[in-house]
């Protein structure tokens, strides 16, 4: 992996190559879930950079499933089901033009591509990217060979199983959508118009999850303006499932570790959320946007919620119970006003 110097946005200067540790860990827990090639990436993952997996340590059961608490899945759920509410706000749109941001090791475009014809490039800074692009080979190299051995068989099941979600086509089938991996720093306005410009005519619709948080006010403020010049130009949508409240100190499950703690510090995350939905709204709308919908995500068909129930003590439990889910996020799909 390349190393990046720091990145100067103008406002300040990150060292956004530091976030990567928290997209491997991510991608642990997102393989722990039906998500689309998640789990056979966390695989590769552990086979490939077993260091890396362990950036924040593994007191949370990362790796060793005897340590997974209450906390732990409490975090696999609520990323279950970030994931999901993009693709719910995607679903109801005609989107053909998909550009998704600061995208890490998530591989919804991978997938799309492999179902309708889409033409989606997936973008995040460039030495991610040039991980991110291994992984592909891998992934798609290793389901080639899975679906060419499928297609010899005459079971319902094998025929299933080629045709789930996540899985390619068969052999010999053209791939109905386009699919392409770009590096791209998202403050960068030359850069994200020239990436934006890549696409065939039609409104574009752009998607992230995982990046707002990352970001000062002004930087928040540059990727807004970013965006909606875009929108202007082709007409379309903004999807962000980065819509969070600040919450500090709470934290009903505990089980947080010190690398953890400290990288959440390093990055002011607390510091970048929102005060509460009002604030969120207002500040979208003063950048010239409106909401245009919000995901409402059924928590009880969730995979992960059987394993967090089981996993949290009475007294979470009763706690959970009095206190009910707290809303501290939201996806939203935006549009220019």
């Amino acid at each position: 992996m390349e190393h990046l110097s720091p990145i100067d946005t103008g406002s300040s200067t990150h060292d956004f190559d530091s976030i990567s540790p928290s997209a491997y860990a991510l991608l642990l827990m997102k393989g722990l879930t039906p998500i689309p090639y998640a789990r056979e990436a966390a695989d590769l993952l552990l086979s490939v950079a077993p260091s890396a997996a362990g950036a924040f340590g593994d007191p949370n059961g990362l790796i060793d499933p005897l340590k997974r608490g209450a906390g732990f899945w409490a975090r696999v759920l609520h990323f279950e089901s970030r994931y999901i509410s993009v693709d719910q706000l995607l679903s109801d749109l005609d989107a053909t033009n998909i550009l998704e941001l600061s995208s890490g090791f998530s591989f919804r475009g991978l997938a799309l591509s492999r179902r309708r014809p889409v033409y989606y490039i997936d973008t995040d800074l460039p030495s991610l990217i040039a991980t991110k692009q291994r992984f592909i080979e891998s992934l798609t190299a290793a389901a080639t060979t899975a679906t060419t051995a499928a297609a010899t068989a005459t079971t319902a099941a094998a025929s299933a199983a080629t045709a789930s979600p996540g899985r390619p086509i068969p052999p010999g089938d053209p791939i109905p959508g386009h699919y392409e991996l770009q590096p791209l720093n998202a403050l960068d306005t030359a850069a994200f118009e020239a990436t934006a410009h890549r696409f065939p005519p039609g409104k574009l619709t752009i998607v992230n999850e995982g990046l707002l948080v990352y970001l000062d006010t002004s930087e928040k403020e540059r990727l807004c303006r970013n965006i909606r010049n875009i929108l202007l130009q082709r007409g379309g949508s903004w999807i962000t499932a980065d819509i969070y409240l600040k919450n500090p100190g709470s934290n009903l499950f505990g089980e947080k570790s010190d690398a953890f703690l400290k990288f959440l510090e390093q990055h002011n995350i607390e510091e970048n959320k929102f005060n509460d939905f009002d604030d969120a709204r207002a500040f979208f709308t003063r950048m010239g946007f409106r909401v245009d919908k919000e995901a409402d995500v059924d928590f009880t068909t969730l995979t992960a919620l059987p394993n967090l129930l089981a996993a949290a003590t009475p007294e979470q439990l009763e706690r959970l119970r009095q206190s009910g889910r707290p809303r501290i996020h939201a996806t939203w799909r935006l549009r220019p006003a």
